[in-house]
């Protein structure tokens, strides 16, 4: 049976083969099980057992130098002979289905590969081997179907998730922030410092381009709020999208984007690479952790400094969060108008605060004042983003930023979202918020700038419709 057999001198030197003693008869008595034993039951401790006995038998490395197809048939196979051998009756379908299983317990992300391909889901969050919950339409509920072997399992997907991206996950170093092939955001954290077991928190993104014009349809902006900010995006506004942890600041960032000059040069710099920007001149960079003996280490800061000697129109960072605050902003006052970036803040002003304590960080004596006016003079917007407890996602705040007054950095709203009630939809018995996304009618500074683009009368009208 193909690459299945006692090893031989020829097997062992063929890397493209597997080589696995066959499976050992009467080796369990699954077959053998009571009554009481549920089907579903039967077969998960038949997958397991299946499982443990592969790897005992099978050469890792060459399994994972084959194709996958190969792969698959000859774990197919191996399926076939375990279960004449332990008398166990399943079916053609059940048998192709375990196959599959094990190749992606092999290869592949195991448990996670069904819910990867779910586009229904936005959130994954593993706490151990057996709690495994997702988000889906803003909720989260628990996977009672799926779950890892054991903690060994976990943690062998977990380290095969961060070696993809040139990363390490262990003992000695049990953080790290990776990504998966299609760009979802993935972080991992290990005992010692997960008490409980390895957690992981994968942050998946849509499959389908989400635009303004899609976010109009899902109600996370307004019409007239996504009019607003397509001029934003073509009058190269400096932007900072404001809000708390899933909020959708990088979904809303993504579908701003999509408004940028295709003639404009691109610099984006992320932690790790999550943007997808549709662009054709887009230069994608990503930090780099220290390696095992501590060095090697390319912090955002570097790469901002760096991206300055690009040649670029704009800079988008994925996230400011330190002291690479600084250099952002002084590359916002420098001619690189257009630029953004997100923070987490729960209000505008919050963020602002925020902004002062990560220019701190930077490590140079400025006063509060210069400061304040660096902060005025590079950020012309902030837009706030926010989970509400109905599961939605909506832009609450669209704030200009309008100068400094003394020490105070003045702002004013444009847009914002005004709560009514709570509406109980009468078949799903879910509760959604109703509420009306509503312009302040206040003119903004920036009606000059778009004026030179020749906009300034669609943003009259804007905000005439008040």
């Amino acid at each position: 049976m193909g690459g299945f057999g006692r090893k031989s001198r020829g097997e062992v030197e063929n890397k493209t083969s597997l080589v696995v003693s066959p499976p050992k008869e009467g080796a369990t008595a699954l077959g053998s099980s009571t009554n009481s034993t549920s089907q579903e039951d039967l077969f998960k401790k038949f997958k397991l057992t299946a499982y443990e006995s592969l790897m005992e038998r099978i050469d890792l490395v060459a399994a994972n130098q084959m194709p996958p197809e190969r792969l698959l048939k000859e774990i197919e196979s191996f399926i076939s002979e375990f279960t004449i051998a332990n008398d166990i009756q399943i079916n053609m379908k059940e048998q192709r289905q375990l196959a599959a299983s094990l190749v992606d317990d092999m290869i592949g992300l195991g448990p996670l590969e069904v819910l990867i391909h779910d586009d229904s889901i936005t959130d994954i969050l593993i706490n151990g081997p057996d709690k495994i919950y997702t988000e889906r339409k803003g909720k989260l509920q628990k996977e009672s179907e799926i779950r890892f072997h054991d903690e060994t399992h976990l943690q062998q997907i977990a380290r095969r998730i961060a070696s993809r991206v040139g990363r390490r996950v262990d003992e000695s170093s049990p953080m790290v922030d990776a990504r998966l092939a299609d760009g979802s955001r993935v972080n991992i954290i290990m005992p010692p410092l997960a008490i409980d077991g390895t957690a992981i928190s994968i942050r998946k993104f849509s499959r389908v381009n989400i635009t303004l014009d899609r976010m109009v349809e899902t109600s996370n902006i307004s019409q007239d709020m996504a009019d607003l900010l397509k001029i934003i995006s073509k009058c190269r506004l400096n932007v900072l999208i404001s809000g708390g942890t899933g909020s959708g600041k990088t979904t809303l960032l993504n579908a701003m984007s999509q408004l940028i000059d295709p003639t404009e040069r691109i610099v984006t710099i992320e932690d790790s690479a999550e943007l997808r920007l549709q662009q054709p001149h887009v230069v994608r960079l990503e930090s780099r952790p220290p390696n095992i003996e501590g060095e090697g280490e390319i912090k955002i800061r570097d790469l901002v400094r760096n991206a300055l000697r690009m040649r670029p129109d704009r800079i988008i960072v994925g996230e400011v969060r330190g002291e690479e605050t600084i250099d952002m902003l002084q590359a916002m006052n420098t001619g690189h108008d257009g630029s953004m970036s997100t923070i987490h803040a729960n209000r505008p002003r919050e963020a602002l605060i925020r902004l002062e304590n990560m220019m701190s960080m930077a490590g140079y004596e400025l006063s509060l004042r210069v400061l304040r006016s660096l902060i005025a003079g590079a950020v012309q917007l902030i837009i706030q983003t926010e989970r509400m407890r109905d599961g939605i996602r909506r832009v609450t705040e669209i704030t200009e930023l309008a100068g400094i007054e003394g020490d105070v950095v003045v702002t004013h709203d444009l847009f914002k979202f005004e709560y009514k009630e709570d509406v109980v939809d009468v078949e799903t018995k879910q509760t959604f918020i109703r509420g009306e996304f509503k312009s302040c009618g206040v003119t903004p500074r920036f009606i000059d700038k778009a004026k030179f683009y020749g906009l300034d009368n669609e943003i009259k009208q804007l905000i005439g419709k008040n």
